[in-house]
């Protein structure tokens, strides 16, 4: 079932209201959880520590679209589905500090991270940053969702997660074609996985290959867009 509200289609998932921002975050409204993936903070550093030459700036995008997705939503809570860090050689101290300043603005915003596989690489973050660390899955409130970093079906629920960075390819001719970040379900119910759009600003993307029924959530410019359901 998908309506919309508030410029932003909801679906139920794993017995759960989600409501997809076009800031790549997905919505709990019915308990205050905002959930983003894969944020790979402190990449960019790590690039350039390797030599190759990236741009700057990609950790305070990250951060203000993480603020405006807190504006649209009204969260009291952050989920980040693993992957918060890239790797330890990118938490560097500007990356550290811009994370703390961001965090000691919003004290009593609760943060949680479902490890993922770089995070296992990077450490836990700073326990300054305040943030609760757990291994997959974290189970939602009403406990028909499981919160995960990989995307392995469950018989405990219906799977959130990230990790892919799913994104579709629109356009005809390769010149004209774009590729959009997406939200990507399959299934409903124990078994059926759910995947997020990578929400970092400095992160790759992997395009999708819809089944039968699967459902598909593209994030353009002007807003969250339900794609036709693949026959």
């Amino acid at each position: 079932m998908t309506r919309q509200t508030e410029g932003a289609p909801e679906l139920v998932f794993g017995g759960e209201r989600l409501r997809l921002l076009p800031q790549r975050a997905a919505f709990l409204p019915d308990h205050g959880w905002l959930l983003v993936a894969d944020l790979h903070l402190g990449k960019a550093h790590s690039f350039r520590r390797l030599g190759v030459p990236v741009p700057g700036g990609t950790t305070a995008e990250t951060l203000q679209r993480l603020t405006d997705a807190l504006a649209a939503s009204g969260a009291t809570q952050v989920v980040f589905l693993g992957d918060l860090l890239h790797a330890a050689r990118g938490v560097s101290a500007a990356v550290v500090d811009a994370f703390a300043r961001w965090r000691a603005a919003r004290p009593r915003l609760a943060l949680a991270l479902v490890r993922g596989n770089h995070d296992r690489g990077a450490g836990d973050p700073p326990a300054a940053w305040g943030v609760r660390c757990v291994d997959e899955p974290l189970a939602a409130p009403g406990g028909g969702l499981l919160l995960a970093h990989h995307p392995a079906p469950s018989d405990g629920g219906a799977v959130l997660a990230g990790h892919l960075h799913p994104a579709v390819t629109l356009g005809g001719r390769a010149h004209d074609r774009l590729r959009l970040p997406c939200f990507h379900f399959r299934g409903d119910g124990p078994g059926a996985v759910g995947v997020l759009p990578a929400f970092g600003a400095f992160t790759g993307s992997h395009v999708v290959q819809p089944a039968q029924g699967d459902r598909i959530f593209v994030v353009a410019p002007d807003g969250v867009h339900a794609l036709p359901v693949a026959a």
